[in-house]
């Protein structure tokens, strides 16, 4: 008889406070208790030298791929766990059953239990998937991916953000992963942003707060901890932290109006974790230092006046944005200073823990403000139960991860989310003429390689005529014309973009050529139907085709609903989060009932 997978319910409130602190929903205000349980926290703390514990509060990266043992890189874990003595580490791409397997070795390697965590923004399929097989583009499954958080906004649903998060959780921790780096709480109003964009829930800050809330309590309910990003706010910046220092240049009341309106209610809902900005906010600290690096922002701000009780983690300490003043070293000495308990991703594991102890030593802050740190890294471990079983049952993994019921919502999200921004024409649907020549031209990376296959696939059910086109971005001279006679001899023409998608956008904007080719076809009457995969804001680049369909992400699951929505196989109900100045307003969406088969 299979064994199920052990969930820890109700992690909501109390879950990752320090030691001897919980957090009431209302208020967000902490209250002392002490358990007995806690006595292995106090033990484990007690017995670590002060390198240790800088060590618990560092977290490399590692993937989630196969490596053997002989290799270079599972030698560099080992030494990780067994010598420098890490607590925790973050945890990318990977297969399922790879990613389960390999962190249930590294469990094994580590006397004190470690803590995983992931970008999980997008369900536990966003990290943990089989990928591409080439050249062949077989998609190799895995876990369940979601839509982008701006199709969950399109959706105003919240009981589908719960159930976004109530899923990663389930498929999450069946992996073996404890903390998700998700919901991202940041207001995206500027159309500008080339690496928050479809990540955030919208522009609205209401809307935001009630789906990151939503979001947090699915996932905490269902024994992972949420971590809200990226505090105080990315989303009116048109800088990649990643890549160079944001600067978001307004005023404190402004602030207190937009930015932080979603973690507020994220802090006052419990939820554990809070990830910081690389980025500097003048209004808040007026040295220009990022986020991550300011007393200010974390102490006073997210501590003191919030009242944040969790576990506050750095973006990852390899960004351009927190390394440019200050250096790696410099940086970390100021990041725990500043009130940062875990730091992420850094570019050195020794020298980064080397750093920590350091800033003890030189007297930047004291072993007891270390401790405090160690102490809810510890208390989190104690509390999800690692102390007492670390490992993961693989054999019950096949059965909780990519479950079809699980697609099922995924599916739900994508359907719902599908947004008619215009349609002049009243093109959609283009119903069920089997006779009808559709032509269907994908715009996208050459690397992309689910691009437009399961859109195309889904389409070609209906529609037999279907011919098909790719337009690598890479491809300066791409030939233009021929496409051009290809348009002329179809009945309708779908364009679909994949630029811009945020998480590997340098630019959202698309190559001019194309845009010019876009417009010469409206010029010639082909009446294209644009469908925008990547960046949704497209549409500023387009104004003048008549149908603009957003389906705010590239991913199997929206290319299928896009498809569906625009044969008519299901509604379009999906609202905009957002707005397209100066063309369309945030809330526009042109509803489209389901056509009868």
């Amino acid at each position: 008889m299979m064994r199920k997978s052990t969930v820890l319910p109700a992690l909501t409130l109390a879950l990752v406070a320090a030691s001897c602190t919980t957090i009431t929903p209302t208020t967000g205000k902490s209250r002392q208790t002490r358990t007995v349980s806690s006595r292995w926290t106090d033990s484990v703390l007690a017995s670590m030298t002060l390198r240790e514990k800088a060590a618990q509060i560092v977290w490399p990266s590692v993937l989630g791929d196969y490596a053997s043992g002989d290799s270079p890189q599972w030698r560099r874990l080992t030494e990780y766990i067994q010598q420098e003595k890490v607590g925790g580490f973050t945890i990318s791409v990977g297969s399922p059953t790879e990613v389960a397997a390999k962190l249930n070795a590294l469990q094994s390697m580590s006397k004190v239990p470690l803590l995983f965590g992931a970008d999980l923004e997008a369900g536990a399929g966003f990290r943990a998937r089989g990928g591409y097989f080439v050249p062949n583009a077989i998609d190799l499954g895995g876990a369940i991916v979601f839509p982008p958080e701006m199709a969950v906004g399109a959706t105003r649903d919240t009981t589908l953000a719960y159930e976004q998060g109530r899923l990663t959780a389930l498929e999450g921790r069946a992996l073996g992963i404890h903390i998700a780096y998700a919901p991202v709480l940041d207001v995206n109003n500027n159309p500008d942003n080339p690496v928050i964009n479809t990540r955030s829930y919208g522009e609205d800050p209401d809307l935001a707060a009630r789906m990151g809330v939503a979001f947090i309590h699915g996932l905490q309910d269902h024994g992972m901890i949420a971590t809200g990003k990226h505090f105080p706010g990315h989303g009116d910046t048109g800088v990649n932290s990643h890549l160079a220092l944001p600067v978001v240049t307004v005023s404190r009341s402004r602030l207190d109006t937009v930015e932080l309106v979603p973690f507020r209610a994220a802090v006052n809902g419990g939820v554990g974790a809070i990830m910081s900005f690389h980025g500097a906010m003048p209004a808040l600290d007026s040295s220009n230092v990022p986020g991550t690096l300011s007393p200010k922002v974390l102490t006073g701000l997210l501590r003191g006046e919030m009242g944040f009780r969790g576990i506050i983690i750095s973006d990852a300490m390899d960004m351009r944005g927190v390394l440019d003043q200050f250096g790696a070293s410099e940086a970390v000495k100021r990041a725990i200073s500043a009130g940062i308990d875990v730091l992420i991703q850094p570019l050195d594991v020794t020298q980064t823990i080397d750093a920590v102890v350091a800033g003890v030593s030189e007297g930047r802050y004291t072993e007891a403000r270390l401790d405090s740190s160690v102490r809810r890294v510890l208390e989190t471990k104690r509390r999800l139960g690692l102390a007492q079983n670390k490992l993961v049952d693989l054999a019950a993994l096949r059965f909780l991860v990519g479950d079809s019921s699980n697609a099922q919502i995924a599916r739900r999200v994508a359907e719902k989310s599908i947004t008619l921004v215009k349609d002049s024409l009243r093109q959609v649907p283009l119903g069920s003429d089997t006779a009808l020549r559709v032509l269907s031209i994908t715009l996208a990376r050459r690397a992309d390689l689910p691009a437009g296959n399961a859109f195309n696939a889904e389409l070609r059910t209906g529609l037999p005529k279907l011919r098909t086109e790719f337009v690598a971005t890479e491809d300066a001279a791409l030939n233009y014309p021929r496409l051009i006679t290809a348009a002329d001899s179809a009945d309708v023409t779908i364009v679909s973009s994949y630029v811009g998608q945020s998480w590997d956008a340098i630019t959202a904007s698309a190559p001019q050529a194309f845009t010019n080719f876009v417009q010469t076809l409206v010029q010639r009457g082909r009446k294209p139907i644009v469908v925008a995969f990547g960046n949704p804001y497209l549409l500023q680049q387009v104004p003048w085709v008549s149908a603009y369909l957003v389906a705010w992400g590239g991913f199997p699951v929206s290319q299928t609903a896009a498809a569906r929505a625009l044969v008519g196989t299901s509604a379009i109900s999906g609202h905009l989060p957002i707005s397209m100045p100066p063309y369309v307003s945030r809330g526009r969406g042109e509803e489209r009932a389901a056509q009868a088969r």
